[in-house]
């Protein structure tokens, strides 16, 4: 991204932060919603039932909920997900929709930031993120979704791919959005093996970058072995492990059911990690978990008001970079 996109960029968010201090206190509303997603008529093809969302329609969203920007995370890898059925020209389609993707950021990039999308264990990986990093609305990162491409972090196989495509995206200088989570439809392990395997094996193929973890490592719930992930990486904060100089972690799913159940042992969790870490997004759709929903239930957390207004201000080192 140019310099000058990235400044509007923040011009844009610095301005609703202040507008939000004055209208509401000491809370700010978030600087930028670090998970989003686009649904246009390719994904519409999946899953028929989601309502269209262009770029347009998340702005609307972003207004409404008093945010100033968005980390667009392409969908691409939903087409190269085994949990679907095949799909007919399937690297096609993958091209097709991160480029549709790089359409509809580009007509707002004072606001919007684009991710490429796919699935890193397919043959066409590592070629689609060199193609992508070509792509100035792209560029910027790389979204990886464990659980829709089926990676097993237990699988020596998966886990040489998946650094290799790291890799790829630290040469590139693309930070790397991952679903760190095995798939639920396959009932994959999830827990401290799995983050151990993260961290020790796939991170250090990418020292330059961000990695941002979403949902806190977590698939919608919260159950036992997700706070055994995330007490590695508290344990790897603690004692300044190399591999969590550049770590972040995004909240999008906090206000699922599942996650209101055990919003003190959440807060208890950021805590530990460090509210600097902590991202806001809300990986919603245009009629669930939309930016402001998603925020209302972020503030719902056991958490100080400091500490929710640091999270609000927090904006990944990727959006403040310069290139």
């Amino acid at each position: 991204m140019s310099k000058g996109t990235r400044r509007d960029f923040l011009i844009a968010v610095a301005g609703t932060v202040d507008a939000s201090l004055r209208v509401h206190g000491q809370t700010p509303r978030p600087a930028a919603d670090h998970h989003q997603h686009l649904f246009g008529p390719l994904t519409q093809s999946l899953a028929p039932t989601t309502p269209r969302l262009d770029a347009e329609g998340l702005l609307r969203l972003l207004d409404a909920a008093g945010i100033g920007g968005a980390v667009v995370l392409s969908l691409g890898y939903q087409f190269g997900n085994p949990n679907r059925p095949p799909v007919e020209d399937e690297y096609a389609k993958v091209r097709a929709e991160n480029d549709w993707t790089a359409q509809q950021v580009a007509r707002h990039k004072d606001r919007l930031i684009g991710f490429c999308g796919v699935n890193p264990l397919k043959d066409y990986a590592e070629e689609e993120i060199r193609r992508c990093a070509a792509e100035p609305a792209l560029r910027t990162g790389l979204k990886l979704h464990f659980g829709n491409s089926d990676v097993q972090l237990d699988d020596p196989g998966h886990v040489a791919k998946v650094k290799a495509v790291f890799a790829r995206a630290n040469a590139a200088g693309m930070a790397i959005a991952v679903h760190l989570h095995g798939s639920v439809n396959k009932r994959r392990p999830h827990g401290a093996r799995q983050a151990t395997t993260f961290l020790e094996q796939l991170v250090p193929a990418a020292p330059d970058v961000v990695v941002q973890i979403a949902h806190l490592t977590s698939a919608g719930g919260w159950e036992l072995e997700v706070d055994e992930a995330m007490r590695v990486f508290v344990d790897a904060i603690r004692r300044s492990d190399p591999g969590t100089r550049r770590l972040y972690f995004d909240v999008s799913g906090v206000g699922l059911p599942e996650w209101q159940k055990h919003a003190p042992g959440i807060a208890a969790c950021i805590r530990r990690v460090g509210t600097d870490r902590v991202l806001f997004g809300s990986d919603g759709t245009a009629d669930f978990m939309r930016p402001g929903e998603a925020w209302e239930a972020c503030r719902q957390l056991p958490l100080t008001v400091p500490e929710t207004s640091a999270i609000a201000a927090n904006v990944a080192p990727y959006l403040t970079a310069r290139k």
